[in-house]
């Protein structure tokens, strides 16, 4: 792995820190052709760095699926038990693969899905072209032929291999940083630093069917593989071969996340980003995500939402710009600096023409409430919007908190990776403003010769500066940032690149490889003393899964229900009903659909401040047939005024809030009490349009009654 390098040596200077000396370091090297045979040295390195990424992996897995034994005793509870375990979207999806399993046939399976008629009431959907699922349906079509049914029930099929992804993560991340560095005690430090960031850098453990968990190991994979092929002593054969992994695993990223879009609109950005810097000219990366994006749009049955994504039209705009804009990287600093500016400007324009048209002639409008958050986000105007509040009353797509880097701070991740950071964007700025200067004579596919950052490193630290500002807007990407953050950290850690210029600053003349790699075993070692016992005490502590009232209402319902009877509620409520029970829904988490966006909000206004009348009307339009009433959003407390379930609601439909605090002067007050609260009076007119049928602590189930006349 480790190519032998030669150096010229400079005598009679001395190395002070000017531009071109903080630049050298990262200079591709030339490698110098090794001597015959192979090193046993290299071998036994090899063979030792493969064996610990594997190990780590194994370990990572083992981890997060003993944490899900032990907080659900989930080898010991109930199937219904189980599958209320996976909650909101992730038992909407785990749905699919239950439902491939129950079915006759594979082929009737797939029938089924492209043409399901349960998910929604009164309409029949292809969930093969709605959702990203073609996971459950492989895993289902594996659990069928492979020889396992005896001895591996189909759950633990489908938990087992997502957390052997997190395996594969964990390998991938481990790579990454051993190809920055050159060492594999840099991919151990990753490995053990992913692993004891837990919190911040995985939920699977109890989101299992979350996409993210599925599509993150592969994005990892194909960074892995990006960081490979533009390192800069690979072969054009090699090259090939490392570029169809990056399709590879582009495509299956693309395929298992609906999110695909905005993920690879980011990474598309940062090769610009770098292009335009003369870092790398790249255009196989682009048509790689191009063909991937379009690859998955065939296999969804030409899903709309993937033509209309930003990204395809910011590459096409690119390329297209690139094409007609000759000359651009000719000239002095200024006029450089000019042309790339025009240039940016160009793209951007090109790039919202070519989507908005492609949105007006698809008639596309599945995305808009995203649009319409990023919008109210970043307090480009005030919105009541229903769709856009409930993304950002939701603590997930807030700002990263800031406990977040205190937690990856106790574990020593937060330093190196700062220090790492900083130290290479001064040298990236400088080589930036060298290769602006000196604009390259010649270029071939992958670098040009004026380059002096390799450009794999080039690509990670941004890769690592676009994330991170991902990130810290929105907590919930965070997943994306802190894996490859842990990879990062661990380079600066092992790599030659930074303590080189460290050890200058300071002109210390200690060996560099003495530092490069008794720092990283001094770090695993303090680690494994402050950790290892918290770790062992953790997945000693022993829970129980118990919700003994929505373990009732399921119950209730697939005995006492029709299995055609089609159930309104809140989007989390009812893809367990689904899960459990298979009856109809009305609507449901996957919220990336117009029409189902309009229909939730019809249904939600059972919590809003309307008629029994209106009520009935809306729950009529949509097939209904029961309504489930939960208390926790009838009286939520979880939110604070203005961001309730009630309070969005009430916004929307230009109604005063609850409770004491402002209102805006044009809100008025409601003509009809809570529809939720009134209800549970019993009296008219809610006792002549519905009937209680089944009740606990937790739920209400009233049965719309089918009057003849109203």
């Amino acid at each position: 792995m480790t190519a032998l390098r030669q150096r010229k040596a400079s005598k009679g200077k001395d190395p002070g820190l000017d531009a071109q000396s903080l630049r050298c370091d990262l200079v591709a090297d030339v490698p110098v052709k090794p001597a015959s045979g192979t090193s046993w040295c290299s071998v036994l390195c090899v063979v030792t760095g493969a064996t610990v990424g594997v190990s780590l992996g194994l370990l990572c897995c083992i981890y997060v699926a003993t944490l899900h034994e032990n907080d659900l005793w989930f080898s010991n509870i109930k199937e219904v038990e189980r599958e209320i375990s996976f909650r909101t979207e992730c038992g909407l999806y785990y749905s699919y693969y239950k439902q491939m399993l129950r079915a006759p046939s594979i082929q009737e399976g797939l029938y089924e899905l492209i043409n399901d008629n349960t998910t929604e009431s009164k309409r029949t959907i292809n969930i093969l072209q709605r959702m990203n699922i073609y996971q459950e349906v492989l895993l289902s079509i594996l659990y069928r032929i492979l020889p396992i049914q005896d001895y591996l029930e189909p759950v633990y099929f489908y938990i087992y291999t997502v957390f052997a992804l997190q395996a594969v993560y964990v390998l991938a991340l481990f790579l990454t940083s051993w190809m920055l560095s050159d060492s594999w005690l840099a991919g151990a430090l990753t490995g053990v630093w992913y692993i004891l960031n837990r919190i911040d850098t995985t939920r699977v453990e109890f989101t299992i069917s979350l996409r993210e968990n599925w599509s993150l190991p592969f994005f990892a994979l194909q960074v892995t593989a990006i960081t490979c092929y533009l390192r800069p002593q690979l072969r054009p054969t090699h090259q090939r071969v490392v570029l169809w992994l990056v399709f590879v695993c582009t495509f299956c990223f693309c395929l298992t996340w609906q999110f695909n879009q905005f993920i690879l609109l980011v990474q598309a950005l940062l090769i610009f980003t770098l292009d335009a810097l003369d870092f790398l000219t790249v255009t196989s990366l682009y048509l790689v995500q191009v063909v991937s994006l379009l690859c998955v749009w065939l296999l969804q049955f030409c899903n709309s939402m993937i033509l209309g994504s930003l990204v395809l039209s910011f590459i096409v705009a690119v390329l297209f710009i690139k094409h007609f804009q000759t000359g651009l990287k000719t000239g002095g600093i200024v006029v450089r600096v000019a042309k790339l500016a025009l240039h940016a400007f160009l793209v951007l324009t090109l790039t919202f023409i070519i989507n908005y048209s492609a949105k007006k002639i698809l008639q596309l409008r599945s995305d808009e409430h995203i649009f319409k958050f990023i919008k109210a986000k970043f307090g480009l105007g005030a919105t009541r919007d229903f769709d856009a509040s409930l993304y950002l009353c939701e603590e997930a797509f807030g700002l990263l908190p800031l406990d977040t880097f205190e937690r990856l701070a106790n574990t020593l991740l937060v330093y190196p990776y700062l220090c790492t950071l900083s130290v290479l964007l001064i040298v990236l700025a400088l080589a930036a403003l060298f290769n602006l200067r000196y604009p390259p004579k010649q270029t071939n596919k992958q670098t040009n010769k004026q380059t002096n950052m390799r450009p794999d490193v080039a690509y990670n630290l941004l890769h690592t500066v676009f994330f991170g500002l991902l990130a810290l807007s929105t907590m919930r990407m965070k997943y994306l940032w802190t894996g490859h953050m842990c990879a990062f950290a661990a380079f600066g850690v092992c790599g030659k690149e930074v303590w080189a210029l460290c050890l200058r600053v300071i002109h210390c003349n200690t060996k560099l490889r003495l530092v490069r790699y008794s720092v990283p075993i001094v770090v695993l070692a303090f680690l494994y003393y402050k950790f290892w016992p918290k770790l062992m005490e953790e997945i000693s502590e022993l829970r129980e899964f118990y919700d003994p009232d929505t373990v009732e209402l399921m119950t209730w319902i697939s005995s006492k229900t029709p299995k055609r009877a089609v159930f309104a509620g809140s989007m989390q409520l009812l893809a367990g009903i689904k899960l459990c029970t298979g009856r109809v829904l009305t609507n449901h988490p996957h919220y990336e659909d117009q029409a189902l966006r309009e229909r939730t909000r019809q249904v939600y206004q059972v919590y809003a401040c309307q008629s029994a009348e209106e009520v009935h009307r809306l729950l009529r339009s949509v097939g209904t047939d029961y309504i489930v009433l939960e208390d926790s959003i009838c009286y939520e407390r979880r939110h604070s005024r203005g961001c309730r379930l009630r309070d969005l609601l009430d916004l929307a439909n230009g109604h005063i809030m609850d409770g004491p605090g402002e209102n805006d002067p044009d809100l008025v007050p409601a003509s009809h009490p809570r529809f939720c609260q009134a209800i549970k009076t019993g009296e008219p007119p809610y006792s002549t349009f519905f009937t209680r049928v089944f009740q606990n602590k937790t739920f209400y189930v009233y049965k719309r009654n089918k009057e003849k006349t109203l």
